[in-house]
């Protein structure tokens, strides 16, 4: 799934502490695979479940809910946040497209756009494929994905732009997040330079974290081509977490998929 780029710097999910930093909180997607979690009626399965932004306030709210990531320093982030709110979640370290696990599962979710991060067509499809055999008969999977629209996949390269001002969490100083992002749009892959700086409190940049990240973006009509080829009996393409149908490039693409 996960083929780093060559130039030495760290992949963003190499740190789950400072993926924290900016990214714990926000609230993108989590009303609805919480709810989507409790729905279930059964085991569910957090893929690319990072830090546990999805996965504790499920495990909180009752959800039979086990997780799996590639990456070790979030799911040591991840396990040192559950033991500090009395939790003990079932972790899986495993590529998205090449896992094995003994349960069956009612749900199986991939949020936060981390399905792009199958970096192949072939992974694509056995991340897919993997998905459909961990289901219970009837079970669903659903996962997120930006749609490419012009705005982001037109957008000027290799130009440095400030994505957002946090507080830092202790210490209430500004965390500032900057991305650097280039396109091979036939490829259709994105590479990202993630720049997190921690300012003193004179506003002086006091610590830099510096990070790299590349995704493989997908259309909509590719993406049920993927599904088909992966054995779903079928699906559904929505174009936000309020399952609107995806008629406008600025919608999210949200795609639930059923075994059967």
């Amino acid at each position: 799934m996960n083929e780093q780029p060559n130039s030495g710097l760290p992949s963003v999910f190499d740190d789950g502490d400072v993926y924290d930093l900016v990214l714990k909180d926000i609230p993108y997607g989590l009303d609805f695979y919480v709810a989507r979690a409790r729905q279930a009626n059964g085991p569910v399965l957090d893929i690319a479940c990072g830090t546990g932004r999805i996965l504790l306030p499920c495990l909180q709210a009752g959800v039979d809910i086990e997780g799996l990531d590639l990456f070790q320093s979030m799911l040591n982030t991840l396990r040192a946040k559950a033991t500090a709110l009395g939790l003990s979640p079932q972790l899986h370290r495993a590529d998205m497209s090449d896992f094995s696990l003994p349960r069956r599962y009612r749900l199986i979710m991939i949020p936060f756009n981390a399905f792009v991060h199958n970096m192949t067509q072939e992974s694509q499809i056995r991340c897919l494929q993997l998905c459909r055999e961990h289901l219970l008969p009837g079970g669903e999977l659903t996962f997120d994905t930006f749609f490419p629209s012009l705005e982001i996949v037109g957008a000027p390269q290799n130009t440095r732009v400030m994505e957002g001002e946090f507080p830092h969490p202790q210490t209430q100083l500004p965390i500032r997040l900057y991305d650097t992002r280039s396109f091979d749009r036939v490829a259709q892959e994105q590479h990202s330079l993630n720049e997190i700086e921690l300012l003193a409190a004179d506003g002086s940049v006091q610590t830099v974290h510096r990070s790299e990240i590349r995704l493989r973006y997908i259309y909509k009509h590719e993406m049920e081509l993927l599904l088909r080829i992966a054995g779903f009996a079928r699906w559904e393409i929505y174009g936000n977490f309020d399952r609107w149908p995806l008629t406008r490039e600025s919608d999210a693409m949200v795609v639930s998929a059923w075994n059967a």
